[in-house]
């Protein structure tokens, strides 16, 4: 008797292959793509007044041979250091060299008729009274660019006001929004908080007559700091509920 209530073997398939399609079909169906989603941005800066100065000073030299022209870039540079580095300070200023080049000089024969190269020396730090007097100091090496940018412990200083500044504005904007399509409320779907500085380093501006390039000891080189534009920009999608 039992054996006469068992199904076939045709009836089992057929109802397994029905939850195999029915299981497909459900899985093939795209969900209902989400409504009434408004994408937008907000956002907030401030001006900072550029503390990091910077001096790049350089040694040009020339000869008809290369091995002379290079030890006379590499005493000129090590001179220039020695003097910087009694200077210099963690935080207030930090000395490194730069670019090193020696490169040929050719006549009008196309042929080598001697080497020219140069030697770079950078000072920057947040003390600008002690970078900008140690650049007066030196000597042997002229300077050929002075410029202010903002520190990275401003930048992040003040970047942090700015950003929930920023945040604030795009939730006023987002609550704005949606009680102006009719909407009760709204849910953040995505977003995004991006920072950045702008203005860049600015250069001061120095000029000096061929026969004025040796500054005298102690003298500080004249610098006059601006400002840069600290800004975050939040963006994003919200969906508007009732």
């Amino acid at each position: 008797m039992a054996s006469s209530r068992r199904r076939p073997p045709q009836a089992l398939f057929a109802v397994l292959l029905s939850a195999v399609l029915a299981s497909a079909a459900a899985q093939a169906s795209p969900a209902a793509p989400p409504e009434n989603l408004v994408s937008f941005s907000a956002s907030a800066q401030t001006e900072v007044a550029q503390d990091l100065l910077g001096i790049t000073l350089q040694a040009v030299r020339d000869g008809s041979d290369a091995a002379t022209v290079q030890a006379q870039l590499k005493q000129a540079l090590d001179a220039a250091l020695k003097e910087a580095k009694a200077a210099a300070q963690p935080g207030a200023m930090e000395v490194r060299s730069g670019n090193f080049s020696l490169f040929p000089r050719y006549g009008k024969d196309g042929k080598i008729n001697g080497w020219q190269g140069q030697a770079e020396l950078l000072l920057e730090g947040r003390d600008t009274e002690r970078v900008a007097r140690t650049a007066g100091r030196i000597q042997g090496m002229n300077i050929t660019s002075v410029g202010f940018s903002l520190s990275r412990e401003q930048a992040e200083m003040h970047e942090a006001a700015v950003t929930a500044d920023a945040i604030r504005k795009y939730r006023a904007r987002a609550a704005e929004l949606a009680r102006q399509f009719g909407f009760g409320g709204y849910t953040l779907r995505e977003v995004s908080v991006q920072g950045g500085e702008s203005g860049g380093p600015r250069p001061v501006l120095y000029r000096a007559q061929k026969a004025d390039i040796a500054l005298a000891a102690e003298a500080p080189v004249p610098v006059e700091p601006g400002k840069a534009t600290v800004s975050v920009t939040v963006s994003g999608t919200v969906q508007l509920r009732p």
